[in-house]
């Protein structure tokens, strides 16, 4: 058994090493989420915290744990 066993280790190294080799000799191109997924990522938080805050501001309600009796309908303008 300990034969077998050695020769499968030795084939499964070999796999890994080739493997290794092939990915190490192969040219690097950014792609388009290494040239611009940070700016992407930070654009859309920025966008999402820019929406959200106008949102929460311009609503004027009073924060509270429950709103029952704290927010009133706020007159007609005409």
């Amino acid at each position: 058994m300990f034969p077998l066993a050695r020769a499968a280790q030795s084939l499964v190294a070999r796999g890994i090493q080739h493997t290794a080799v092939r990915g190490a000799h192969r040219k690097h191109e950014p792609t388009f989420h290494d040239k611009y997924g940070t700016m992407v990522l930070l654009g859309g938080a920025s966008m999402f915290t820019a929406v959200w805050g106008y949102v929460f501001t311009s609503l004027n309600v009073e924060w509270g744990f429950s709103p029952v009796g704290r927010v009133t309908p706020s007159e007609w303008r005409e």
